[in-house]
């Protein structure tokens, strides 16, 4: 089944490479390329609060960090980083909502795994260099494909067409070992008609904690078919990543004393002494295959169509000291008249997965109205399975047994039509309307060999409402309403099996006011939730955070962000975002009894998140920037207890880019730098808060014990690089 989708793709882009004659030129190649992502993005002037990023934007920062650090400037966004420098593992949260509630889509294709709901950009290092812009939007935002937006949706559309052949060579080096090696080509169109083009990629770095180390591989190809009325696109990316586990972080006094400290793979040998599992790691790899075809039937009329199919398979590896034979099937054995039931043991833990998507979305354009409505379907299939590999005492275990063997099906389907109509030059209104089905089904046991049946049908409806003014060309006011409905994932579902799906009604009210010198956005959001998943703080045995139902709650907040072109050559873009982010009641187990904590903070909202640049190009090619991060004070548990609080940062940047340009061999020379953190802040931007019940102080009180794990982020650190491009 695999190989047939593979080949019905590659043959569908030959078919229509040869069979349409027009011409083109290189605007309608553009607008032609950003149909794609059509259905899932909003214009300029809509309702919905968005921020677009260029690959311009992008370029001056690419030197290899994965793309939530190089969304990190914009409002209510924090990141943060496993390994502690932006590469490897790395998370993004918007307005407080973790990235599992974030929305993302390649080409208007879902990304986020459909068990997890997370998004993991390991999985494909260096993709921001096939990426032409991206668009972030705050809140529910409009309707799109796969799970919803709780906090926010990123909708990535891959490199546009190229009229004219072109290649790059870029290499860039940096702190604890980083370096990036990319190359590109693009034909360009070839008889008007035909383009190929791709990347080759690898991104290495030992990370900023302790054997941290990522290795990633990954590259872009696609093929494209243009005319005056057709595109079509046959693309596949895939990404090889293995990375030593960094997911245990460490504990206050460890922040003190030695906060690169990696606990992950640490075991004792049979000589006492304290040693490091070489291959403490994940190794995981997922290819995804493409097909867009967008057809132009007039002026007023489009369609487009979308096939995916992405393969994943791969796992984490660990050195495991005194297991339970119990725990993985073993049969106890006797050496020398001794009963062994415990074994020093290697572990590695499988996912296996199929994933399909169909997407079909038709536009209507006139003067007055735009209409696009449409569906999309998926699939999934996902094996969970683990191996012991190597055991001290093996018992009567056989090679490439499975101690555990689950599985996961997921379909989700929805249906939409959207719409904007222009009442007159002044008024116009927005609609947009979605049902959306989910079915999924579970079987057999977890990696804590306990039995996962979950068998879940939810049917949702999510509409949206909005109404823009236009006072005059410099002033735009809006108002909308959105509702969205989730679904729990399946940790979710292991630490509670009787976990209940979320809503959102998200009220935005904001104004847009733009001159040739200033841009100004102001939005004030109002996101009112009923059993919000929130973070609880805590982590899984894998680092998965585990969630829980919130009851009622609500995410309240300004946010502000300018553009001034002060002078020609000085632009200074500041954004800040206040906030108050409460459950309206939270009852938590201390002390042996259920307490009210009354009206508590969410976990990882603070109150404060602030952006800034300056930016100078004195010289043509030029470009200087100073970049800052302002993150206020956070819990990360949601008892507003001390111990789970995370002190607030304040961390800058400073990046230098130069084109040269050339006139032999190379077009020309772009030199881009980084020094990330120059004032050297050691700063915690994620961690994990947990409890637990002490009654061996005395049997007859019990006292709740609490703890806290940091992620520390990377000190002072550079990269550099060099673009070749020709």
């Amino acid at each position: 089944m695999k190989n047939l989708f593979k080949f019905s793709l590659l043959f569908a882009l030959s078919f229509s490479a040869y069979s349409q004659e027009k011409a083109k030129d290189s605007t309608q190649v553009e607008t032609l390329d950003e149909v794609l992502v059509k259905s899932v993005r909003v214009e300029t002037t809509s309702p919905i609060t968005h921020s677009n990023v260029t690959k311009k934007d992008i370029e001056k920062r690419n030197l290899g960090q994965d793309i939530p650090y190089l969304l990190n400037f914009l409002p209510s966004v924090v990141t943060t980083s496993d390994a502690g420098a932006g590469i490897g593992y790395t998370g993004i949260r918007v307005r407080g909502v973790s990235s599992q509630s974030t929305n993302i889509t390649i080409n208007g294709i879902p990304y986020n795994d459909a068990e997890s709901q997370g998004t993991f950009w390991v999985n494909l290092g260096d993709f921001a260099s096939s990426v032409e812009s991206m668009q972030l939007q705050r809140g529910v935002g409009t309707s799109t494909n796969g799970s919803g937006a709780f906090g926010a949706s990123l909708n990535v559309l891959t490199d546009a067409i190229s009229k004219e052949a072109s290649g790059e060579i870029n290499n860039s080096f940096g702190s604890y070992n980083s370096r990036k090696h990319t190359l590109k080509f693009t034909t360009g169109l070839i008889n008007d008609h035909i383009e190929i083009a791709g990347r080759l990629s690898q991104i290495k770095s030992d990370g900023y904690i302790d054997r941290a180390s990522s290795d990633l591989k990954s590259f872009f190809l696609q093929g494209s078919y243009v005319d005056d009325n057709t595109l079509i696109k046959a693309i596949t990316f895939s990404g090889h990543e293995q990375t030593y586990q960094a997911w245990n972080g460490i504990d206050a006094q460890t922040l003190e004393d030695d906060r690169t400290f990696n606990s992950a793979g640490m075991y004792t040998d049979a000589n006492g002494n304290v040693k490091f599992y070489d291959k403490e790691e994940d190794n995981y790899k997922q290819d995804h295959y493409q097909l867009h075809w967008n057809e132009k039937f007039s002026n007023q009329w489009s369609l487009n169509v979308g096939l995916n199919y992405t393969y994943g398979r791969g796992y984490f590896e660990q050195y495991k000291e005194d297991e339970d034979f119990s725990d993985y099937g073993f049969t106890p054995i006797e050496i020398g008249g001794e009963t062994i039931e415990t074994t020093d043991l290697i572990r590695r833990r499988w996912l296996d997965n199929d994933f399909y998507v169909a997407n079909v979305s038709a536009n209507y354009k006139s003067d007055d109205l735009s209409v696009i409505f449409g569906g999309s379907y998926s699939s999934y299939d996902g094996d969970h399975f683990g191996e012991v590999i190597w055991s001290q005492y093996a018992s009567d275990s056989e090679i490439r047994d499975h101690y555990y063997d689950g599985n996961g099906k997921k379909t989700d389907g929805n249906m939409f039509a959207k719409g904007t109509y222009n009442l007159n030059t002044k008024w116009s209104v927005y609609g947009d309307l979605q049902y959306r089905f989910i079915d999924y089904k579970t079987t057999g046991i977890t990696s804590d060999l306990v039995a996962l049946e979950i068998d879940k049908d939810y049917q949702f409806f999510n509409p949206k409402l909005g109404v823009t003014f236009e006072l005059n060309e410099g002033h735009n006011f809006y108002l909308s309403y959105a509702r969205a409905n989730r679904e729990p994932n399946r940790t979710d579902f292991e630490n509670n099996p009787n976990i209940k799906p979320e809503e959102l009604n998200d009220f935005e009210i904001g104004w847009r006011h733009k001159t040739n010198k200033l841009a100004f956005n102001a939005n004030a959001y109002f996101m009112l939730y009923d059993e919000q998943l929130v973070l609880s703080g805590a982590i899984d045995d894998v680092g998965n955070p585990i969630r829980t139902n919130s009851g009622k709650s609500s995410r309240i907040g300004l946010e502000l962000e300018a553009a001034w072109a002060i002078t020609p050559t000085f632009t200074w873009m500041p954004n800040i975002t206040l906030s108050s982010n409460k459950n309206e009641k939270t009852i938590s187990q201390f002390d042996g009894s259920l307490v009210d904590f009354g009206s508590t903070n969410l976990a990882f909202s603070p109150e404060v998140v602030a952006g800034n640049a300056f930016v100078y190009a004195p010289l043509k090619g030029l470009q200087l920037s100073l970049l800052s991060k302002f993150v206020g004070d956070q819990y990360m548990g949601n008892t507003d207890s001390d111990v789970s609080k995370l002190d607030s940062y304040f961390v800058n940047d400073f990046a230098a880019s130069y084109e040269l340009e050339m006139n032999k061999i190379f077009k020309s020379i772009v030199f881009t730098g980084m020094v990330n953190n120059i004032f050297n802040e050691k700063y915690v931007s994620n961690g994990y808060y947990y409890t637990y019940d002490d009654t061996w102080s005395d049997p007859n009180q019990v006292t709740t014990i609490e703890g806290a794990g940091y992620y520390p982020q990377a000190t002072t650190n550079f990269l550099v690089g060099v673009n070749l491009k020709f």
